[in-house]
């Protein structure tokens, strides 16, 4: 079982997000060479060293044509004094990590309006430029997904039909890279689980394109819904559009670290210096066993028949429930009842909820959560006398288990006229001398 962590205390950029993944990853220069191998022209991406607060890790620069994106954080006596300044002729920019150390030449604080004329680049060539990338099918359909995240997002925040975004050049190929990055390191670490913590977004403003924003900037705000978010004193924006969809993307829970083993932590460090360090911390679990939580949802029954409660067992099973058992209890004046327990995966917890309101009597479910090891399973067929006989392998914590799948069996027993018992255990025995 692969666990990873992701501890947002200082929000998330992608940049960070990569650093930290590329920690855990043993390859750190192969790494590198099929990013600097994704056919983006005057793209170079780098891991060098860094520190914060005492604190070693590792941040990535991505130079595009020679530039690195940043974002300006504006400061209160700025955003008094100045206000809107600045005049573009671009209408959308993108990702502006906080992470990045240079600022770009339309944040040089001038007074005086002015103009740019930065090549732009559309939101659907983006897509054609990650699905030509020689990456797995895996890793592109994670990135375009990502992608379409921030799509909506912009699109939403600036009311322009998806199609006709365009997005700074410099600043979106940087972008473009973060999200190829990390959906590729997750797929080459294929942690089987990834949780995080709330997320810090920051706090105060930030310029971009469009003027002074607030924080979290609108796009941000707008994908980070539905996620824990939480502001702070510290002013300047921790979470980006691109941090926060891939968080969005990949992240099945958030909240506290529940327990586990830590075997590597990878921190991603960002260039600004805060009162807090500046990273994003990767924390990675990998053993034997697999840990996971489920909800055991239980009701007293002691007005109906087992017809019925069968009936209602087979439909909690057909909806997801993990199992679903009975057991007979003795309920007010030593009445003869029936528990009825569903144990099922804690987001199907409501769904199952609602089915045994409406299909028993009773009128109120119970629910323990519970933490559980199991053995980590897989399938594999192996050829015996009968056939071949699918076997479901179990293990973990020095334990090795084999269940041959009974459907295989009884047709074989059937096939050649043998006892079930015969199949099963010939099943076993050829598994055993190929272990």
């Amino acid at each position: 079982m692969k666990k990873l962590y992701l501890e947002c205390n200082m929000g998330a950029a992608g940049d960070m997000l990569m650093a930290a993944l590329l920690e855990l990853y043993p390859d750190k220069e192969g790494f590198l060479k099929q990013m600097n191998s994704l056919g983006l022209d005057g793209v170079t991406v780098r891991c060098v060293p860094a520190q914060k607060c005492g604190i070693n890790g590792s941040h990535i620069d991505v130079i595009v044509h020679g530039e690195e994106e940043t974002a300006k954080d504006v400061s209160a006596d700025e955003l008094h004094s100045h206000g809107d300044d600045h005049h573009h002729e671009h209408e959308h920019t993108h990702d502006h990590d906080h992470s990045h150390s240079h600022e770009h030449n339309h944040e040089d604080g001038h007074a005086e309006p002015h103009t740019h004329s930065h090549s732009h680049i559309s939101y659907e060539a983006l897509k054609e430029k990650i699905a030509q990338m020689p990456v797995p099918e895996q890793v592109k359909k994670d990135a375009l997904a990502v992608y379409a995240l921030i799509g909506e997002a912009e699109s939403s925040v600036h009311g322009v039909p998806v199609e006709q975004i365009h997005f700074h050049e410099v600043g979106s190929l940087d972008a473009v890279v973060d999200v190829v990055g990390c959906c590729l390191l997750f797929h080459l670490l294929g942690p089987d689980s990834i949780t995080a913590s709330p997320v810090h977004v920051g706090s105060g403003f930030v310029r971009c394109a469009h003027g002074i924003l607030p924080v979290p900037a609108p796009a941000t705000a707008a994908i980070l819904k539905g996620v824990p978010i939480y502001s702070g004193e510290i002013r300047g924006e921790l979470c980006t559009p691109t941090g926060a969809a891939l968080l969005k993307h990949f992240v099945s829970k958030f909240g506290p670290m529940a327990p586990m083993t830590v075997n590597k932590i990878g921190c991603g460090m960002g260039v600004k210096d805060f009162p807090a360090a500046n990273c994003v911390r990767a924390f990675w679990a990998q053993s034997e066993d697999s840990c996971d939580e489920i909800a055991e949802l239980s009701c007293n029954l002691d007005d109906m028949t087992p017809e019925a409660i069968g009936c209602a067992t087979e439909l909690l099973l057909s909806a997801g429930a993990l199992d679903v058992f009975s057991t007979p209890i003795y309920m007010k004046k030593s009445r003869p009842s029936t528990m009825l327990t569903c144990l099922c995966r804690p987001d199907d917890k409501e769904k199952l909820v609602r089915l045994m309101l409406l299909h028993t009597t009773t009128l109120g479910v119970r629910e323990v959560r519970c933490a559980r090891t199991i053995l980590t399973s897989s399938f594999r067929t192996v050829e015996t006398v009968y056939g071949p006989i699918r076997m479901k392998v179990s293990s973990g914590s020095g334990i090795t288990k084999y269940k041959p799948e009974y459907a295989d069996v009884q047709a074989a027993a059937q096939k050649h006229g043998v006892p079930y018992d015969s199949v099963y255990k010939q099943a076993v025995t050829e598994t055993e001398k190929t272990k």
